[in-house]
């Protein structure tokens, strides 16, 4: 891996868009030019000397922490092009900060606020070709920190490295959404890693995922650990159910995680006039809700189309009419510069990303 030369940088000056089909985009990698990367090592305590590289594969020990013990975090979030050509990102600070926690809890040093915002912008004027275009699409930026020190004890690691790569992607996940109840894995515990984005939250319910898609279900909705009793969040999104003028939402109170869209969907839906509630959601209330919706960074908001539990199948209210989709709408047009941001949330990209 080496950093760029002064003829990369010319060439980046000079690029327009890549060739990519912009409307063929799903969710999946698309290699872009330039990935980011930072160490921390015990000698300089601290994490420092961060550069652009080349998009590609990376080393590490067969010992490090990563894969022995997985010790790592990742975020998520994405950059828009605007009409004008401009580039927006949405909140950050956020994820910066929920790297942060996240890093707490699995004993990992964190970059700064100002680093991990510093690295997500390089990476997008970087790969700027790969922004789709305005309306077509995101850029969709993978920040990891990982533990990659020469572990073979049971151990903190005592090095790490912070990279950040993006891929363009479509607008939101294709389909609607049927969601099965899962009622024997649980995706968290209390006291577990459940309410941080930690590596090790998602492979164990591939089994049971992978097994509702063969029937024909979206995704699944996890229960609580300790009552079996009330909802928590799908395989990688949070769920909320309407019922009159009240959105009802789970707590994230540590094994569920506290979405950044989660976060902004619950601020304009007050915003909107909707009572919004924080709480232990029974399972009983999904089969009398009006409407049932999802949010995340992939989906940004989706109406679920039905939930099945124990043999019994609810349906729920689609179509443009929905909360759902007004929230989409909305949310999105801030994404993308469309609708004025009075709320402060997005960030513009420009400058030279090679400083």
């Amino acid at each position: 891996m080496t950093s760029l030369s002064k003829q990369e940088q010319v060439e980046w000056e000079k690029a327009e868009y890549a060739n990519v089909n912009w409307d063929e985009l799903g969710f999946a990698l698309t290699k872009t030019d330039y990935m980011y990367v930072m160490k921390f090592t015990e000698e300089e305590q601290m994490f420092c000397n961060g550069t652009l590289i080349r998009f590609g594969n990376i080393q590490m020990c067969p010992s490090s922490g990563i894969l022995n013990y997985g010790q790592g975090l990742f975020e998520g979030l994405k950059a828009y092009r605007k009409e004008d050509e401009g580039i927006l990102l949405l909140r950050p600070e956020e994820n910066a900060l929920r790297m942060k926690v996240g890093a707490d809890r699995m004993c990992m040093p964190s970059p700064t606020v100002d680093q991990f915002i510093d690295a997500v912008k390089k990476t997008v004027l970087a790969n700027k070709r790969w922004v789709p275009p305005h309306g077509r699409g995101s850029l969709y930026i993978r920040p990891l920190l990982m533990g990659t020190g020469r572990n073979l004890e049971v151990k903190p690691s005592s090095e790490y490295t912070f990279l950040v790569y993006a891929s363009p992607v479509g607008n939101g996940l294709k389909g609607v959404l049927n969601l099965m109840v899962e009622d024997n894995v649980h995706r968290a515990t209390p006291g577990g890693t459940g309410g941080i984005k930690a590596v090790t939250n998602y492979s164990p319910i591939y089994k049971p995922l992978t097994e509702a898609k063969a029937k024909g279900f979206s995704d699944l909705l996890y229960l609580d650990a300790l009552t079996g009793s009330n909802i928590e969040e799908c395989s990688g999104c949070n769920i909320f159910i309407l019922k009159g003028n009240v959105i009802s939402t789970p707590t994230t109170h540590g094994t569920i995680l506290p979405g950044i869209t989660r976060k902004s969907i619950m601020e304009i839906a007050s915003g909107f006039g909707y009572q919004v509630e924080e709480r232990a959601t029974p399972i009983k209330e999904v089969f009398d809700a009006e409407e049932v919706f999802c949010t995340g960074t992939a989906m940004i908001v989706k109406s679920v189309a039905s939930i099945t539990y124990q043999g019994k199948r609810i349906e729920y209210k689609l179509g443009a009419e929905t909360l759902a989709q007004k929230l989409h709408a909305t949310l999105t047009g801030i994404q993308t510069g469309v609708n004025e941001d009075k709320l402060g949330w997005t960030m513009v990209i420009d400058g030279p990303p090679f400083l």
